[in-house]
């Protein structure tokens, strides 16, 4: 039975894929550095997206990755039942005319 997060994280697949955007899910495991959900190249930027159930928040090790891929250029979506999948659309879009 899909849980409230994978519904999510389908929701950003499916759209992810109508724009024929590049993305990769990484396996968090004990070694390496903290990542989101999904990381993306689309157009040349680099985008990573954070899903969460119902209107849950990122945890502040999230706040703090999430915080480092904007300081390095890169685009950061939190999208969660509530909010944002809407907000990636957009931003999709207006990449889409570059």
């Amino acid at each position: 039975m899909p849980t409230p997060e994978s519904k999510v994280k389908e929701a950003v697949k499916k759209l992810l894929k109508k724009f024929g955007v590049y993305y990769h899910m990484p396996v968090q495991a004990a070694f390496g550095k903290p990542s989101l959900d999904f990381i993306c190249s689309y157009k040349g930027y680099f985008i990573a997206i954070e899903t969460k159930a119902g209107n849950k928040q990122p945890t502040a090790r999230q706040e703090i990755t999430m915080n480092e891929i904007r300081a390095a250029g890169g685009f950061v979506f939190l999208v969660n039942e509530m909010q944002g999948l809407a907000e990636l659309k957009a931003y999709l879009e207006a990449m889409s005319w570059e």
